[in-house]
């Protein structure tokens, strides 16, 4: 029986392997793409990125009445949900919970393909626009400010559990407490963002858009080449 276990461990992680080269054309596709569009609105939007909007710099008045010891400690253990020191164990968790407990393999890839091209759109917003971060913020961050990580990442992410619940819960209730609950996290992590002053809110607006329209892409994508895959009955689709 341990044999046999190993056996479909091995198998799932096998079908997982075959799935990550199975998509990696049309994810530098859709890179491509994406980019292609990024670069058209870099033209457009990049001379006002740099600047302080009246807008943004509101925002922080508005908030600063708001500001106390204690309303710090909160918002400064919430933005550790929406950090790589917490996204990237998190990312790693799932992909191995779904391939070898679960042996859902494409879950997997899709968590894999999400996680790491969220990254690099991430760093590639940031090379573009140069933003530098607010001057007086209430704690340290390292890095430039445009578009928030931490609204991008927190956004792909999560979103990205709401979609597999949406698919894997069948009670009303729960999925629904669920989605709400993951919904205020990403609420919540941007909104601690701009109140510890290390974002401005055009940031993480950004930084929000971009996360979803990326997912979406992502889905998209995915979703397409499972089902090509199950009309050529390829293992990758094997959940």
């Amino acid at each position: 029986m341990t044999h046999n276990l190993c056996f479909k461990r091995g198998m799932g992680a096998s079908r997982f392997w075959k799935g990550a080269g199975a998509i990696s054309t049309e994810m530098v596709l859709s890179m491509t793409l994406f980019s292609s569009a990024l670069t058209v609105l870099v033209f457009l939007i990049r001379p006002r990125v740099r600047q302080y909007k009246k807008s943004d710099l509101k925002v922080f008045d508005v908030i600063k009445g708001l500001t106390n010891e204690r309303n710090t400690r909160i918002m400064s253990f919430v933005t550790q949900f929406g950090s790589h020191r917490f996204l990237v164990p998190a990312n790693l968790s799932l992909i191995s919970y779904f391939l070898f407990f679960r042996r859902k393999s494409w879950f997997s890839i899709r968590v894999a393909s999400i996680g790491l091209s969220s990254l690099g759109l991430m760093f590639l917003f940031k090379w573009i626009f140069k933003r530098k971060r607010p001057i007086e913020g209430l704690i340290k961050a390292k890095g430039l400010s445009f578009p928030s990580g931490h609204a991008l990442m927190s956004t792909t992410f999560y979103g990205l559990l709401i979609y597999i619940i949406s698919q894997t819960i069948s009670d009303k209730t729960n999925r629904t407490i669920l989605i709400i609950l993951l919904l205020m996290l990403i609420q919540s992590i941007g909104f601690s963002r701009v109140y510890l002053r290390v974002h401005y809110a055009s940031d993480v607006l950004v930084g929000y858009i971009a996360g979803v329209i990326w997912l979406l892409v992502l889905l998209k994508v995915l979703n397409g080449i499972e089902e090509f895959n199950k009309q050529k009955n390829l293992p990758v689709v094997a959940i």
